[in-house]
């Protein structure tokens, strides 16, 4: 009988290898953690984080795709979204044949296009366990790539929901991730769920459980993020708390400790094992990826930042977020956006995508650059060409500092 389900990879790294180095290795980015992750050419001087871009989970998931098409040449490829929040690597994919299949409300209509003959690859973040079920039932090919960071936090969920805890999240409730971490926590009886975006949205759920915000009033502002038939009076008795692994790391501890401060004062210390619990499940690439940010700002050596990322993906936006209370920050998703004169960006207080003009004043410039887990190398190297290039530069006239 012929495998249907593949999550170790197909056995088909060596092959697959060598064009993985050929798009999305660089030798510029080589170059520039050779010199010490810095350089300048000109009147420019650049600092690299040493922690960014692709990550082992994201690597991972890009490779798998790569031995899929070359171990099923004639079959039809498809992806349940996008595999990873990257436009430069979700082409790419597309072009190899890769069909993405958007979201809808059930997963039958979700899949009603692929067949048992197709192959379907479920992406790092996870699927739900609807959608997965939907999927062995119909007998395609499946290539699940989902990160090991999710599963750890899936873990965690089926044990709270198992001891009869409600799961609260710290993410984005349409996030793909979340949604199917959320998804774990219903195949318990009486299993439930309720997302948290930020601490707002915590205050929300602490002013409740103190006693002082209705039950409707909850729910009128977080009921589109919990689960069905949730009831804050039934159901915030007992919480278990999660996170989206790409949050922002100072953020998830926050919620942490206002979820507990709440549960403390309401039900008492002596009860408060019973009453509430909470895991770091934030990835530690994530958390390696922030921290090298932190490093960076702190030797007080840039005065501008580029972060390179997918504008919907979340670790970047953390990423940038953490920036921009330091530096001017501009969050880009492709070397595109870098034009002579001015910079395309998804600005970080409300998300609107903006040009500025004068971004890169003339004289003596620090920039600092870092990536999202999503960005392949040779975006990172990319960026760094166009920057030097709007001053008449080319990566090679980096030299050491």
């Amino acid at each position: 009988m012929s495998q249907t389900y593949f999550q170790k990879g197909l056995g088909l790294k060596a092959q697959v290898a060598p064009v993985l180095e050929a798009e999305y290795g660089s030798g510029v980015v080589d170059r520039l953690r050779e010199l010490g992750y810095a350089a300048r050419a000109g009147e420019l001087s650049l600092r690299l984080a040493r922690e960014f871009g692709f990550c082992y989970g994201v690597d991972r998931a890009v490779e798998y795709a790569y031995e899929t098409r070359h171990k099923f040449p004639g079959k039809r490829l498809f992806l349940s979204g996008e595999i990873i929040h990257n436009p430069d690597v979700n082409a790419r994919l597309a072009a190899m044949g890769y069909v993405q299949l958007d979201p809808a409300p059930s997963p039958a209509e979700r899949y009603a296009e692929v067949t048992p003959q197709d192959v379907v690859l479920l992406p790092a973040f996870g699927v739900t366990q609807g959608e997965l079920a939907h999927l062995r039932e119909k007998g395609c090919v499946l290539v699940d790539t989902t990160c090991g960071s999710v599963l750890n936090v899936w873990k965690n969920v089926k044990r709270y929901a198992q001891d009869g805890f409600t799961v609260v999240i710290h993410g984005k409730h349409y996030h793909e991730e979340t949604r199917a971490t959320a998804s774990q926590a219903l195949e318990f009886a009486g299993g439930h769920y309720l997302c948290v975006r930020d601490l707002p949205e915590t205050d929300l759920v602490c002013a409740f459980i103190r006693g002082e915000l209705p039950a409707a009033d909850l729910m009128a502002k977080l009921g589109h993020a919990a689960s069905p038939g949730f009831d804050p009076e039934r159901d915030l008795q007992r919480i278990g708390l999660a996170n989206q692994t790409t949050m922002l790391m100072s953020e998830s501890l926050a919620v942490q400790e206002r979820l507990r401060a709440a549960m403390r004062g309401r039900h008492g210390e002596a009860a408060l094992a019973e009453r509430f619990r909470a895991f770091d499940t934030i990835c530690s690439a994530t958390q390696d990826r922030q921290d090298a940010v932190v490093q960076l700002l702190a030797e007080r050596a840039v005065d501008l930042m580029v972060v390179i990322g997918g504008y919907n993906s979340s670790n970047t936006q953390a990423l940038a977020r953490m920036c921009a209370e330091k530096v001017p920050t501009y969050h880009i998703d492709q070397a595109a956006c870098v034009e002579p004169g001015a910079i395309s960006h998804r600005a970080i207080a409300d998300g609107r995508v903006a040009s500025a003009p004068g971004w890169l004043p003339p004289g003596p410039q620090r920039i600092g650059l870092t990536a999202g887990a999503s960005t392949p190398n040779s975006v990172v190297a990319a960026v760094l060409e166009r920057v030097l290039a709007a001053r008449g530069l080319s990566a090679s006239d980096l030299v050491a500092l």
